[in-house]
């Protein structure tokens, strides 16, 4: 076995693994699938979490998971893929960085981990055996990594940054309530 064929047959191997936990997670989200919750479930977590509304962001999520990681096993549109399972993992993260760093505390060691996957597969391309590849690697381009990649960041950063921000609006108004509890049974009124 050559070298080149070893690269291919790995890039295969990481392309189903990868692609296929994100496409599991995915379908959790959209369709209740292998014990998930499905958009009304999830859409209710995603708002509990910061993320509104919280159907459109489980959508969102589920379909970067499911449509990427599909995209990602198959070997098609790789780099539109790999940016788009990446977009979703860097929002999983931010959800889990209060709990630290690893995944056993509850923290982003898991999405960050198929998230650079991801954006590897997206730069390093497909291989040869893969449908990109097969189809003369038409959604494959040179030019589609970095457009894909910038696309998809600047996306997730404004997304993040919203919720960052209805995150810390909900923490100052708990906390002047709170205030306004105490100061309220210390003068009793």
């Amino acid at each position: 076995m050559s070298a080149y064929d070893r690269r291919d047959l790995g890039l295969l191997l990481l392309r189903l693994g990868t692609g296929g936990v994100l496409a599991a997670h995915g379908t959790q989200k959209l369709f209740g699938w292998f014990g998930g919750h499905g958009i009304e479930g999830t859409g209710q977590f995603m708002e509990s979490v910061g993320y509104r509304p919280g159907k459109v962001s489980a959508t969102a999520a589920g379909l970067a998971e499911a449509g990427g990681g599909t995209l990602l096993a198959l070997g098609l549109a790789t780099p539109a893929a790999g940016a788009a399972a990446a977009g979703g993992m860097a929002g999983a993260a931010t959800v889990h960085a209060p709990n630290g760093f690893f995944n056993q505390e509850g923290g982003y060691e898991y999405a960050v981990t198929l998230g650079l996957a991801a954006t590897g597969l997206a730069i390093a391309g497909p291989g040869r055996l893969s449908l990109d590849h097969a189809l003369g690697h038409v959604f494959d381009r040179g030019w589609m990594v970095p457009t894909a990649l910038a696309a998809t960041a600047a996306v997730t950063a404004l997304v993040v940054g919203a919720r960052h921000k209805r995150l810390d609006r909900a923490e100052k108004e708990d906390a002047a309530a709170e205030q306004f509890d105490e100061q309220e049974a210390l003068f009793g009124e």
